[in-house]
């Protein structure tokens, strides 16, 4: 019941602040402007992910007990710092470096002092535990690394949040049956603020999350999902809902913005272009330009999300050897035939679409001409 109230909360408070954030950036000229590598139309308000983080920050101080605030203490200041840098960078642009290093110290908190961590590779490639040292490396590049990751799928009306309510409300269940209930109760709060949020975020958006909300989710459900993957690999089946192939069920979860991360950086690199220069190659554009819409695309996303969750489920007692290179093939054969069905497409809808010389000669020939009276008058009475 308390969980239930919790999620309640935090989707009151943002679908009741999201309004009223619309019209007081409208006011302010705080918006995204159209253009470039962006995708909409129109100028549309960003920042909205302040509307939802509060709401979760306000559920969290009224329905956390003492104690689940301490045990999230940690956690919960890296998220809030995380937000800070991304409220920051929305207001005032922050180089590529200062956002690094913000998102460096909030990984270190959450690591070092909180202990979400790799502890083991659980017996993948024959490796169990891993030194303490090694340990606290690999796992703040990782949450870094899942930030940006995920950062970089917010580019289209409704699929950040979609992937993430998918991707919460299965760590929120899964944590409940581990009885982890803190986090349990924290994932299914981030759910209810995303919700909120998606109302106004849907196609065609009136308001977008800006790195205020996708580098607080992205944190956030990468942090999550190292504790998810972890305690999973480490727990025993009659402690909770066990998945034999831990490292293969985190990269399931995470399969969009993993997968796209990787695609965006070969192609570049193929191109011989920075991995890190801006461009419209993500899925989602692909995806658009088959002709589908951004709701489409969102939920096509969320399908194939659906999907690989689905495997893992299927998979549950599959070891990470069977499990972790299935995953990886089948993503990259639904990707390059994909990139085959959208390059099919574009030619179809390119043949069909008329030359843009008749197109102009067409608008012309509509265009009535004006003729003045005075003048018509004056050739009808030289006719008579």
């Amino acid at each position: 019941m308390v969980t239930f109230l919790a999620l309640s909360t935090a989707f009151i408070i943002g679908f009741l602040l999201t309004p009223v954030l619309i019209l007081v950036f409208k006011k302010l000229k705080m918006i995204d402007a159209p253009g470039g590598r962006k995708i909409h139309n129109g100028f549309i308000p960003s920042m909205g992910g302040v509307g939802f983080v509060i709401g979760i920050f306000i559920s969290v101080i009224t329905w956390f007990s003492l104690n689940q605030m301490v045990e999230l203490r940690f956690f919960l200041t890296s998220f809030g710092l995380i937000f800070l840098l991304g409220l920051r960078d929305d207001l005032v642009d922050l180089t590529a470096w200062q956002k690094l290093l913000g998102q460096i110290v909030a990984a270190y908190i959450v690591v070092i002092f909180g202990d979400i961590r790799f502890t083991s590779l659980y017996g993948f490639l024959g490796v169990y535990e891993i030194p303490e040292l090694v340990s606290y490396v690999i796992t703040i590049f990782t949450i870094v690394g899942l930030t940006n990751s995920f950062n970089l799928i917010d580019g289209l009306d409704g699929l950040a949040g979609s992937i993430s309510v998918v991707a919460f409300t299965f760590l929120g269940w899964w944590f409940w049956e581990a009885d982890m209930i803190a986090y349990s109760m924290f994932a299914l709060i981030i759910v209810g603020g995303v919700l909120s949020f998606l109302i106004f975020n849907w196609h065609p958006a009136k308001i977008f999350m800006g790195d205020t909300g996708s580098l607080s989710l992205g944190f956030a459900l990468s942090v999550m999902a190292i504790l998810f993957v972890d305690t999973n690999g480490n727990m025993l089946a009659s402690e909770g809902w066990k998945f034999n192939a831990p490292i293969a069920s985190g990269l399931a979860l995470l399969i969009v913005p993993i997968y796209d991360t990787c695609r965006i950086f070969t192609k570049r690199i193929r191109r011989g272009k920075s991995p890190f220069s801006a461009d419209k190659s993500h899925i989602h554009h692909f995806m658009m330009r088959m002709g589908l819409r951004h709701d489409q695309v969102a939920l096509a996303m969320v399908g194939i999300m659906l999907f690989f969750v689905g495997i893992m489920f299927l998979g549950a007692q599959m070891s990470d050897h069977v499990l972790v290179p299935s995953i990886a093939i089948l993503a990259a054969v639904l990707g390059l035939r994909l990139d085959v069905i959208t390059l099919r497409r574009v030619k179809v809808i390119t043949s069909q679409a008329p030359p843009i010389l008749s197109v102009r000669m067409k608008k012309k020939s509509t265009i009535k001409p004006e003729v003045n009276q005075k003048i018509l008058k004056k050739v009808k009475l030289t006719e008579n």
